[in-house]
């Protein structure tokens, strides 16, 4: 174990792997059996409520404003800051996230863009430490390349997301509508300006639900049924000879 050849050992790199094994079991120091969700959503649609129901169920991490707060307190800004980042971004930038360090250098650059760099360490960091639900934040852009990861896109009609946003929101039925359309160019230009994607196109993720066709609880049950059938997917693969084989000279 202790000999540099041995593949378990301290000084052997993922590089000394075939590169599909060493995505497989390295895979940026993310742990193969861990299962993010990001959860992307329409203003009114219901998904944070689906994200916190569906962390609930699976009994793992769910992170929304808990971003926010880590992000805070990771910069001394205050937590406006990340809140409003969605509102201000303008232009084409498009910042590579293959750069990103422990320690981003944000030296000169505008402040949303610091920000957006902050946020993406801190989804990258709770994405590492184990399975969670994600609620917005581009996390599906961030998180890109790590396997585990299943993006869903949560939609419904106008009128019902008016409508849940009046009665669950709290907004003015007065000027409601307008308001659930603006917050919405807004997620969608934060997005399209930060990952060069546009926000909302079905091939981006892997699953797109509109709550104006199901109950939210029942959105909850499919997506705990996807990830419960994905995991399974997974173990088989991993019962196969060779990976069984890299198993045990991975320990």
């Amino acid at each position: 174990r202790d000999h540099p050849d041995h593949p378990s050992s301290p000084t052997r790199r993922a590089s000394d792997l075939p590169h599909t094994l060493a995505v497989r079991y390295f895979g940026g120091g993310v742990i193969m059996d861990h299962k993010i969700i990001t959860i992307s959503r329409q203003y009114g649609s219901g998904g944070r409520i689906i994200g916190k129901k569906l962390a609930d169920e699976l009994g793992i991490p769910f992170y929304d404003n808990e971003l926010i707060n880590l992000a805070a307190e990771k910069t001394g800004l205050s937590k406006e800051c990340f809140k409003e980042a969605e509102s201000v971004s303008t232009g084409n930038l498009l910042l590579s996230l293959t750069t990103l360090t422990p320690t981003v250098d944000s030296y000169g650059l505008p402040l949303n863009e610091k920000i957006f760099l902050v946020q993406s360490q801190v989804i990258k960091e709770v994405a590492e430490q184990g399975s969670c639900v994600i609620v917005g934040r581009s996390a599906d852009y961030v998180l890109s390349e790590n396997p585990n990861c299943i993006n869903v896109f949560i939609h419904a009609e106008l009128e019902d997301r008016v409508k849940r946003a009046v009665e669950l929101y709290g907004l003015d039925a007065k000027n409601v509508e307008s308001a659930v359309l603006k917050t919405d160019k807004k997620r969608a230009g934060y997005y399209n300006y930060f990952t060069g994607r546009k926000w909302g196109k079905l091939e981006n993720y892997d699953l797109s639900i509109n709550t104006s066709k199901i109950s939210l609880d029942d959105v909850v049950y499919i997506l705990k049924t996807y990830v419960e059938k994905r995991s399974e997917e997974h173990t088989s693969e991993l019962q196969s000879p060779v990976h069984l084989v890299c198993r045990l000279l991975l320990e």
